[in-house]
């Protein structure tokens, strides 16, 4: 059944227009109606609903049936990642969410081969939004992901967190999965670095902020890689896949 994102205030047995890029993906993937079709507004749970019209510029659906499921982690997981090259960041924050992060944090590190200008941080930010709305919809998720504004790696280190900062350095000595095993299910932020990773400074400054320095084993991953594989460790430790 196709799932779509309507952020709409949803009540059961109500009919609902429904929003114009929701309206116009049920009219290319050629839905009519009477099909059937499952919504979530991000706040919790989901509803079916029966198309109930579906006109050029008007999709109409009247809310059937309520499931209060949820597919979250029981801990929360907020990505920090720093800006990689090309279109490398849509990847990871589309299979970040399909993992279970609670939150996305771009972050503007020293080695940032990307340099976003206001206007263009504002265009990608509302360009990762439609990636977490899309991946949340194919992945079963009824939250959507917090996304945060691009943040500058000196001033962000520096605010005061309720959770604990995780950075994943090849210098390291104790592994994330090793960690993960012997500390309780807890809401960590996932630090990753750009390609050529975090700068020994930027290093530094973190652990004097208390952010904890964990390794992904012996070998280097890449930036698209290591959040994704340092998320699949915590699922396996901590359950959640």
């Amino acid at each position: 059944m196709p799932r779509f994102y309507c952020p709409l205030p949803l009540v059961l047995g109500a009919t609902i227009d429904l929003p114009e890029a929701v309206a116009h993906h049920v009219q290319v993937i050629r839905l009519a109606p009477g099909d059937a079709v499952t919504l979530f507004n991000g706040e919790g749970g989901e509803y079916t609903a029966i198309l109930a019209g579906v006109e050029k510029r008007r999709v109409s659906a009247e809310l059937k049936a309520y499931a209060p499921r949820e597919a979250e982690l029981p801990y929360a997981v907020t990505l920090a990642q720093a800006l990689p090259e090309a279109s490398k960041m849509d990847w990871i924050i589309e299979k970040a969410v399909e993992l279970g992060v609670s939150g996305v944090v771009p972050l503007a590190a020293q080695r940032c081969v990307v340099r976003l200008s206001a206007e263009r941080a504002e265009k990608k930010h509302a360009h990762w939004q439609g990636v977490i709305v899309s991946a949340s919809e194919q992945s079963g998720r009824n939250r959507l992901a917090r996304l945060a504004p691009l943040n500058e790696f000196q001033q962000w280190i520096a605010q005061q967190h309720l959770h604990r900062r995780i950075i994943l350095s090849p210098r390291a000595d104790v592994s994330l999965a090793d960690w993960a095993r012997h500390a309780a299910p807890q809401a960590v932020t996932l630090m990753v670095g750009p390609e050529g990773g975090f700068s020994e400074a930027e290093e530094k400054l973190a652990l004097a902020h208390g952010a904890l320095a964990l390794s992904m084993g012996p070998r280097i991953l890449r930036t698209e890689t290591a959040a994704l594989a340092a998320l699949a460790a915590l699922n396996g430790a901590w359950g959640g896949m």
